[in-house]
């Protein structure tokens, strides 16, 4: 028989006990709805959407961040050299990059680098120099706190020659990358880096683990003069294993508030089915509307899959 003190002490214990298993039964709920509502990647602002606007000397680089957050809400951005090229190597004006940032809650996730050589040039100096070339950039990205310089993989030659000299010049690159904490991608950007099994097969000849992808919607030209393209939605799907940021490219919005040219909802399916979940870089490049209506159309395409 229980007796009166043991009694109370049981059903104080069962109290207890019952109080313990809702407390943490709220919890378990808690950490389920915030689950659900975790949007499934977040968007940043690649800068050249904005190119117009900067090149007509309305908008400067030192205003990117603030611009991004305050105008769209953004709080990643993806900056392009060709925007403060001779600033890679300038401290007082990094320095003032950070700041500003930091003071808009803004992240700083790449720079993407172009006129700085053809990593895959035939030529043994010239692709060395063009390695070399990017140094000043990945230490720029670094001193930014960024994850990523985003690279072209431009070359010429036979389809495999190309690959291997490609190969060769990201290699190099990712290997001085490497003790700095940065990743080299590659976007599909002209000639055969637009050839998704091309540069999917380059990324594994590099072979190592800081040299990944950064596939683009909308860029899948191999040729714009001839019209020479490949395939959007298997050229995504074959990047997407190596890929460290995504650009969602648009040109043109129906009526609906979808990209006139391309399957959004396709696209993103095969982005998120990989289990992708980091940015998703809005990279409006269309005449009509302007940039900042085009911008705003992008991203509210975008926060339909998230």
């Amino acid at each position: 028989m229980i007796q009166a003190q043991d009694r109370r002490g049981f059903l104080r214990t069962g109290i207890a006990a019952g109080a313990a298993a809702l407390s943490l039964g709220s919890l378990g709920r808690t950490a389920l709805a915030q689950a659900a509502t975790k949007p499934k990647f977040k968007i940043s602002l690649a800068e050249w959407s904005l190119h117009r606007t900067i090149r007509g000397g309305k908008l400067d680089n030192l205003q990117f961040a603030e611009t991004a957050k305050n105008e769209f809400g953004i709080e990643g951005i993806e900056y392009v050299n060709q925007f403060f090229k001779d600033k890679a190597k300038d401290a007082a004006y990094l320095a003032e990059l950070n700041k500003r940032a930091a003071d808009n809650g803004v992240t700083q996730l790449l720079i993407m680098i172009d006129g700085e050589g053809r990593l895959g040039d035939p030529d043994d100096k010239k692709r060395t120099q063009a390695v070399e070339n990017h140094y000043k950039w990945v230490e720029a990205a670094k001193e930014l706190g960024c994850h990523s310089v985003r690279v072209n993989a431009g070359s010429s030659g036979e389809y495999k020659e190309q690959q291997k000299l490609a190969a060769d010049g990201l290699r190099r690159l990712s290997e001085f990358a490497k003790p700095h904490g940065l990743n080299v991608i590659v976007e599909n950007h002209g000639g055969l880096s637009s050839n998704g099994k091309w540069l999917a097969g380059t990324i594994e000849m590099v072979g190592l683990d800081n040299c990944g992808t950064l596939p683009d919607f909308g860029n899948f030209y191999i040729n714009r003069g001839t019209g020479e393209k490949y395939d959007n939605y298997l050229g995504t799907e074959e990047l997407m294993p190596f890929a460290k940021a995504v650009s969602a490219k648009a040109h043109k919005f129906d009526d609906q508030g979808n990209e006139a040219n391309l399957d959004y909802a396709r696209l993103m399916k095969i982005v998120l089915d990989t289990g992708y979940d980091g940015w998703v870089g809005i990279e409006w490049e269309g005449g009509t509307p302007d940039e900042y209506e085009g911008i705003r159309l992008t991203k509210k395409l975008l926060e339909r899959f998230q």
